[in-house]
């Protein structure tokens, strides 16, 4: 132990962290740019936070404070000792309905203020695109917006009090009329009024530099809002005494189409004259599907506001009347704006990818411009891209002139680089040339700070470097931001990962192949901290289990970014703080669909724990669980399924086996089928159509040794709406597949029996030679069904998603895989491409339960919803994952997370489900999660559809 970190310990109450893990967490924020502390403190209270700043100052060590992690200049990051405030200091102290006032910690997140404050009709006015996980700390230091910033304005303009530690240890309570000013900072001010009533813009998004014309008496000498935008270079905030707004009772959401992004920028400015909430715009290389926007090749979200819903129509409406449009939508409906401003929100993470898949990098994210010069800026803008050879796609707050954009800059070779210096160095000329700020909402941190003389001139910067030496004479706090910067191109967070591509078991087709490309997908936007989900969003249910950096997406792509740095994580695919921070990954796919760079987990825990465990013993559930399809189909040939659920029933025995098995101790053995579903399958009459179209009905491990009445309820259904249904072959060889059985003579005496599977419990455990093993001599048996046109109906969603992505990218060199991963559907798919005409009985009941996490992340449910909605099964399922997840719940060590994961979503809406309501799970792992945690039966869509059959047939 470090006499740093023994320091830290004594004098705080929190968490004092200088492990591997700790430090690699807190490498980066959502910038360009990486650097490493030397350790990390959660304080508890305003005293631990004069307790580290008095021994970091004693051993001249630096301090960064960091709410969120969501920084896009790097502001976030240092070398020093990091002050992480969202684990203690995230409280909200209270609410003042009638001051319209609420005080608060530096951690809370922006999301939970406005929980608490929309009871009243008040909201906290600025609200960023990452308003779920942003801190309020966080906010106040980059002086933050977001979309309502037209009418609400910036983060400073809703400031009225802040508690803040000096480097030195003083407390002060900033206000106006230089309240808590720190001696000598008024001097400052008075010794050159000149310079600061004159060399400041008049700019609503001006960012940049410290906001020291707030000290102006004129201004009111405001000492707190001068402090906003100090990115933590003056002091240590604790609390902070905010200003809430009322919050209109309805909006309406007027979306106006233009031909091209210039038109809606120079259509803009002039709207603000009608008072809108927000003047959003962006373009339709941005946005994955038109469907739902009006037409246009770009567009402006401008939200309007009333005391009911008419009148915020009726702002609405004059708004597409003043404004000269290809086309305009106007909505009305919660969801439908919910819905719209999702593909607003996701653009900050959707605009890393250039069209063609290539990457795109902040650096240039928010500069700003007086709104009515935003047109002229955006040509300019658009030329000096062109004379760079780069590509970027601006977005944002247009009706303030604010534009965030990625540009694909190479920041991997020595010429990328030169070549971002370069143009930053142009850009920022072009941006003061339109009178604008280099930073209009996210600060200047390490990405601009270098530039400001060009914005501000010399002498104002240096004006800018006596006022920190006022609050921070050590040089103590965040040094190298806004003052004495470190250079633009330093400290790259890209420099360190190899240069050629890591040798791995996946193909990583959207990444070149590339694993360090695939892990630099996440730029640290942190969708996946959110603390709820929304509609039928999963990611991420181990973040909101524990709460913990490194149970997030995005902390686990750190440590895989650090892992292949090799500075922190020395120990490659060896490393066991790689793999504990993978343990609780639920392998559930979240990530896949809802993170916005589309980061897979699943895949990169997969690929982590094939090379961790090389040739080296594994965890005993990975040779229970993960060969799961091997002790079912044994237990099947040799029918002893009677025995071994008997022994599973005698609870000595049972805690014997899931002791010596890795199966946590609170779990019951689920039983096996006395018999399966491919037995069924051979000893029944067939009822089937004689013309309907073929189907191949995949005989999951779970369907076949677990759950065979879902089997067997989707053949009666399938054949009911006129398909005709077949098993896949069991023979290796070139067979007949009308029943899945029939074959040659002379292929029999050469055939070898074999049966399907997907190999996902060996993805899911990391074993991809056995997987790969697995999934070539099922290739091998659905040769014949390859040949035909007939479609492979896939009823648990693991096992489909499985199909569709595991297989073709785990056997990328084998273009069989392909051809079966675009033939796999769903059950509802199944329906409704093969019996379109067919029309399912009538449930008409209620229905709750959760959509499968694969299924939402892979699969889609949109033929499922459909299909409910025309049996007459009504209501919305929730999001998350069951917590089971296949083989992760069942592990030892993983029983608290799973059961917290389920009570996240799925355990809730049962127990509010209305009386009579249909418990929907289509998912083995979510049925046996339901059974075992609430005690109820869920059931899959088709069990419940061949009972409206069986009800209509009586």
């Amino acid at each position: 132990m470090t006499d740093l970190e023994a320091a830290l310990r004594r004098a705080v109450r929190g968490e004092v962290g200088f492990d591997v893990t700790s430090r690699a967490l807190t490498t980066m924020d959502a910038s360009n740019y990486r650097r490493v502390p030397l350790g990390v403190v959660a304080p508890a209270d305003a005293d631990d936070v004069a307790a580290v700043l008095e021994v970091c100052r004693e051993r001249g060590v630096p301090v960064v404070a960091r709410g969120g992690g969501t920084s896009i200049a790097g502001q976030a990051t240092g070398t020093g000792v990091v002050l992480d405030f969202t684990r203690h200091m995230n409280r909200l102290v209270g609410l003042d309905p009638q001051a319209r006032t609420a005080v608060v910690q530096p951690g809370l997140v922006l999301d939970r203020l406005q929980d608490a404050a929309a009871p009243h009709g008040l909201r906290f006015g600025p609200d960023p695109s990452t308003h779920s996980r942003c801190t309020l700390g966080g906010m106040i230091g980059n002086n933050s917006c977001g979309s309502h910033s037209v009418a609400w304005g910036t983060t400073a303009d809703s400031v009225l009090e802040l508690s803040v530690v000096t480097a030195r240890g003083r407390r002060l309570r900033l206000g106006q009329q230089w309240a808590g000013a720190p001696q000598g900072l008024r001097e400052l001010v008075d010794g050159d009024l000149a310079r600061l009533r004159t060399g400041f813009l008049d700019l609503p998004r001006r960012i940049s530099g410290y906001a020291l014309d707030a000290l102006l008496p004129e201004n009111g000498a405001d000492v707190a809002r001068s402090f906003c935008g100090s990115e933590g270079t003056l002091g240590v905030l604790t609390e902070a005494v905010v200003r809430l707004v009322e919050s209109p009772r309805a909006r309406a959401l007027a979306v106006l189409g233009y031909a091209d992004e210039a038109g809606a920028a120079e259509a803009a400015a002039g709207l603000l004259p009608l008072g809108p909430l927000t003047v959003e715009g962006m373009a339709v290389d941005l946005v994955p599907s038109t469907e739902g926007l009006p037409r246009g090749g770009a567009w402006l979200f401008v939200e309007t506001g009333g005391d009911t819903e008419a009148e915020a129509r009726a702002r609405a409406e004059a708004v597409v009347r003043a404004a000269d449009v290809v086309d305009a939508l106007v909505v009305t409906d919660p969801a439908g704006q919910r819905t719209l401003w999702r593909i607003r929100e996701d653009a900050s993470g959707t605009a890393t990818r250039m069209p063609d898949g290539s990457e795109a990098w902040p650096g240039w994210e928010d500069c700003a411009v007086p709104p009515a010069r935003l047109g002229g800026y955006l040509r300019d803008f658009r030329s000096l891209l062109a004379a760079h050879g780069l590509r970027g796609t601006p977005y944002g707050h247009f009706g303030d002139g604010c534009i965030h954009v990625r540009i694909d800059f190479d920041l991997l070779t020595d010429a990328g680089v030169a070549r971002f210096r370069r143009f930053s160095e142009e850009l920022a000329d072009v941006v003061v040339a339109h009178g604008g700020s280099l930073s209009g909402e996210h600060g200047d941190g390490q990405a601009r700070a270098e530039l400001l003389p060009r914005m501000y001139g010399a002498e104002t910067v240096a004006l800018f470097e006596r006022a920190k030496a006022v609050w921070d004479p050590d040089d103590l706090l965040n040094p190298g931001m806004l003052v004495r910067p470190a250079p633009l191109d330093t400290n790259l967070r890209f420099s360190v990962l190899p240069r050629e591509p890591v040798d791995v078991a996946f193909g990583y087709p959207s990444d070149g192949g590339d694993f360090s490309a695939a892990v630099r997908r996440c730029v640290g936007v942190a969708k996946c901290r959110t603390t709820s989900v929304s509609g039928s969003g999963v990611m991420c249910p181990s973040f909101r289990a524990t709460g913990e950096e490194e149970h997030s997406t995005r902390g686990r792509a750190r440590l895989l970014h650090e892992m292949l740095a090799g500075e922190l994580v020395t120990d490659g695919w060896r490393s066991t703080e790689v793999r504990d921070a993978l343990d609780l990954c639920l392998s559930c796919k979240g990530c896949r669909s809802d993170c916005p760079v589309e980061v897979d987990m699943a895949t990169y825990k997969a690929e982590f724990l094939h090379h961790h465990y090389e040739g080296r013993r594994r965890p005993a559930a990975h040779y229970t669980m993960g060969w799961l399809p091997v002790w079912l189909r044994w237990a099947a040939r040799t029918r002893t399924a009677p025995v071994v659920n008997a022994l599973a029933s005698v609870r000595p025995l049972a805690a014997v086996a899931k002791r010596l098995g890795g199966i946590a101790g609170e779990r019951e053995v689920p039983r096996l089928a006395g018999e399966t579903f491919s037995r069924w399958w051979r000893g029944r009459r067939r009822g089937a159509a004689d013309d309907g179209d073929l189907v191949v009905l995949w005989p999951d491990t779970f369907t076949e040794h677990l759950s065979p009445s879902v089997g067997r309820a989707a053949v009666r259904v399938l054949e009911a709406a006129g398909l005709r249904v077949a098993l896949p072959p069991t023979l290796r060889s070139r067979g007949v597949i009308g029943d899945g059985t029939s074959t040659s003579a002379l292929a029999l005496l050469t055939a070898r029996r074999g049966q399907v599977c997907c190999g996902l419990t060996y993805v899911s455990t990391g074993q991809l030679d056995r997987a790969r093993t697995v999934m070539r001599r099922t290739l091998d048996l659905m040769a014949p069904v390859l040949e035909t046109s007939a479609p492979v109906v896939v009823l648990e969603p693991s096992c489909a998603a499985a199909l569709r992505t595991d297989l073709p990218e785990l056997l990328h060199d084998d273009p069989r895989a392909a051809r079966l991963a675009s033939r796999v559907l769903t059950f509802a798919e199944a329906l409704e491409r093969h019996a379109p005409d067919w029309t399912p009985p009538a449930v008409n009941l209620p229905a709750v339960g959760q959509t499968h996490c694969h299924q939402h992340a892979v699969l889609g449910d949109a033929a499922d919803r459909r299909l409910r909605e025309s049996a007459g099964l009504t209501g919305e399922l929730s999001g998350g994952c069951c917590g089971l997840a296949g083989n992760f719940g069942f592990e030892a060590g993983h029983y608290e997370v799973s059961a917290a994961c389920a009570e996240d979503q799925l355990l809730p809406a049962v127990r509010e489900a209305p009386d009579g309501a249909v418990v929907l799970a289509d998912g083995f792992s979510c049925r046996t999660q339901l059974e075992q945690l609430a005690g109820v039966r869920g059931r899959h869509l088709a069990e419940v559809l061949a009972e409206g059959l069986e009800g209509e047939r009586r």
